[in-house]
């Protein structure tokens, strides 16, 4: 196979966030948000989702950090053209906070690759808001 360049670029991320109240504790100082991604791949080949890093500050500036292997249990392998959607979650102290972290890809040429093998590269993933309805008003 010819020599690709994939771009992380060539790999975007859309999220949607979402307040649970249902499952929210203010009282308790717990806040719960759901947030939902796209991952698409707008490039030429195939690229495999391996592992997170999330960086989940709350308002008091309290930091939790989650590193993980893939997306809620999965490493899905993004055609191109195509793309994967998920929900999870995340609890804060405060009722807002953001989100910000990263992807850790690879392209896979072919299905025989070892991972080893595959060109690994970093895909950012930009902060984004988690806030109670009233919280930013």
């Amino acid at each position: 196979m010819d020599n690709i360049i994939f771009k992380p670029s060539q790999v975007n991320i859309d999220v949607v966030t979402t307040y649970l109240p249902s499952h929210s504790r203010p009282e308790s100082d717990q806040y719960t948000f759901a947030y939902t991604i796209t991952i698409s791949n707008s490039g030429e080949v195939p690229v495999q989702l391996l592992s997170r890093h999330w960086i989940i500050t709350d308002a008091n500036n309290s930091v939790q950090e989650v590193r993980g292997e893939g997306v809620v249990g999965e490493q899905p392998v993004i055609a191109p053209g195509a793309s994967f959607r998920y929900t999870s979650g995340a609890t804060l102290a405060t009722p807002a906070g953001c989100m910000e972290g990263a992807y850790f890809m690879v392209v896979r040429d072919s299905d025989d690759e070892s991972l080893e093998e595959a060109s690994e590269f970093e895909v950012p993933i930009p902060a984004f808001s988690l806030h109670t309805p009233k919280a930013l008003h």
